[in-house]
């Protein structure tokens, strides 16, 4: 974790992760502005995660065969460089289509980003540097989920979208700076036991889609609130920031891997139920810093957990499959919620998402084979 390398793959995440961020909340307003509705707003996201999704289910073998630093920087460049166009409608058609070739470089970067980390440590950091891998996601998203919306409406969208090009741009040139190790011989297989692969995933699935829906609608539920729906996006990723690092520290020096899930799964719940009950106030932004806690717990264990169950040569397989749960679930949450928000309101929407994270925690634990 000391090493040039894993600091390059840092600074590639927080500048890629930047642009990623910054219009994760801001296009769904801009195309609402243009007339498009919440469906159209969550249509937007939901693409982009589409895409993504996509994407990633070729990025193991797309490691295996250019490396982990150019499918990165890949990534990066077409995340970035089409994001200006955004300014020239806000028309769904035209921004989905932007959106789209977005999520092919975001499904590029998200996989060989983690995938990264886990090859450039051993596997007894895994959990630690699995938990500085999420500050170096979450950091962007809690400074710039907020900061985009003021910057939008302070200072105009057409700004916010150049900016958000030119980061992950800066991204790309850090990624190409990162030296793999080549292994001769590969690091023996953490001997921790791990439940069934498909728990962590599930888990995953559930809390991402309470984020992406609570991300993507929460400056349309809230629409005269601007401090409080800013200071709710910060606390969100204030609270994923802090699980993701908890978990890193009882991963690795109390061996709690795969017992995290279940708690963050109920926390996450917790949060949106009162998302749902209150609708304004402060609240308002307590329950989004409970979100994000039970978020960034299920993050970092999900994470080492899969990494775990795969073993070093399957590295890549673990971080796709994390990565398609978190961004399928983005993208459900966005497209879904939105289409229960358009008929019957944003609290109906946030008390499904609760609804759901409540069945997941309360279902019967896998036993760890």
């Amino acid at each position: 974790m000391s090493s040039w390398s894993f600091r390059l793959a840092m600074v590639a995440t927080v500048l890629t992760f930047g642009g990623y961020a910054l219009l994760l909340p801001v296009v769904p307003l801009w195309v609402a502005r243009g007339g498009s509705g919440a469906f159209g707003a969550g249509a937007t996201t939901g693409v982009l995660m589409l895409v993504t999704v996509t994407t990633q289910l070729a990025v193991p073998w797309l490691l295996a065969r250019i490396g982990h630093r150019a499918v990165l920087g890949l990534g990066a460049l077409l995340l970035g460089a089409p994001a200006p166009l955004l300014a020239l409608s806000p028309d769904l058609v035209p921004v989905l289509a932007v959106s789209a070739v977005r999520g092919v470089g975001f499904g590029l970067a998200t996989v060989a980003g983690s995938a990264i980390v886990a090859e450039l440590v051993p596997p007894q950091q895994l959990g630690r540097a699995s938990a500085r891998y999420g500050l170096a996601v979450g950091l962007p998203q809690f400074v710039l989920l907020s900061a985009g919306v003021a910057a939008a409406e302070r200072l105009g969208f057409t700004l916010v979208f150049v900016v958000a090009g030119v980061l992950p741009l800066l991204g790309a040139l850090a990624a190409v700076a990162v030296r793999v190790p080549v292994r001769t011989e590969r690091p023996p297989h953490a001997a921790r036991p791990v439940p069934p692969a498909w728990w962590p995933v599930l888990a995953m699935l559930v809390c991402a889609t309470a984020q992406g829906g609570l991300i993507t609608f929460l400056p349309l539920a809230v629409p005269d609130a601007g401090t409080a729906v800013a200071l709710a996006l910060l606390g969100t990723a204030a609270g994923g920031l802090t699980g993701r690092l908890v978990a890193g520290e009882l991963v690795d020096r109390r061996g709690w891997g795969g017992r995290l899930l279940r708690p963050g799964v109920l926390v996450a719940g917790v949060g949106m139920t009162v998302e749902a009950v209150v609708g304004a106030g402060p609240l308002v932004v307590v329950g989004a810093v409970v979100v994000g806690l039970g978020f960034g717990l299920v993050q970092n264990d999900a994470l080492t957990t899969l990494f775990s169950a795969a073993g070093p040569e399957r590295y890549g397989s673990a971080s796709a499959a994390w990565n398609i749960a978190y961004d399928a679930g983005t993208g459900a949450g966005a497209v879904g919620l939105g289409a229960v928000a358009e008929p019957f309101g944003y609290a109906a929407a946030f008390g499904t998402s609760a609804a759901l994270l409540g069945l997941v925690s309360l279902g019967r634990r896998p036993r760890s084979p």
